[in-house]
């Protein structure tokens, strides 16, 4: 189980890593700052870039106290928060990752909730350090709390920005969320058909 654990933890820390390096640097096919930023915008998320670099500083946070077993509920909490916010984002595509809904936060949500009450194991630096006791139904379920309500905050903002948008519709040339996601998965269609 101690292996299993470890690897769980590296697997998701290494996506939740990719996953940031997107948003902020524009690696392994991302969009950047600025890129990410035009599209969480599109999505009501407002500022965009700022929100892009929180997003993506949240997830590096998170994927470094998953991967190394620091601290862990609190990286998991920091990743059912992040993950969240993009779930409910793309929920309006439905659930299927390939038709740009939620499946793809929902499952590394799930993924660190899951850790959250099992701990990282006994290789980990929270074993090391002696604060192993961080782990158990407790800590999962303050976890999974914290991180649910923290994503309430960018969730509130985007549904008051998105409410402004529907009273004037197509005034600032944003597409409507679902929209969007229809417009990338078409996007996406196209792209693997050529």
């Amino acid at each position: 189980m101690s292996l299993g654990l470890l690897i769980l933890r590296v697997l998701l820390a290494a996506l939740l890593f990719g996953h940031a390096t997107q948003k902020l640097r524009g690696w392994f096919g991302g969009a950047g700052l600025v890129g990410t930023g035009v599209a969480f915008e599109r999505l009501g998320f407002v500022p965009g870039a700022r929100m892009a670099l929180v997003a993506g500083l949240a997830e590096l946070t998170g994927a470094a106290s998953i991967a190394t077993g620091l601290l862990t509920p609190a990286g998991c909490a920091v990743v059912v928060g992040t993950v969240t916010v993009a779930a409910v984002a793309n929920s309006t595509n439905g659930f299927w990752a390939q038709r740009g809904g939620c499946e793809v936060p929902f499952w590394y949500g799930a993924v660190a909730a899951v850790l959250g009450f099992t701990g990282p194991g006994p290789w980990s630096l929270d074993t090391t350090l002696g604060l192993d006791n961080l782990s158990g139904s407790a800590q999962g379920l303050a976890a999974l709390a914290l991180g649910l309500l923290a994503s309430v905050v960018p969730l509130t903002a985007r549904a008051r920005v998105l409410r402004e948008r529907a009273g004037a519709p197509e005034a600032d040339g944003c597409e409507s969320p679902r929209a969007a996601g229809r417009s990338r998965w078409k996007l996406r269609v196209s792209r693997s058909i050529k």
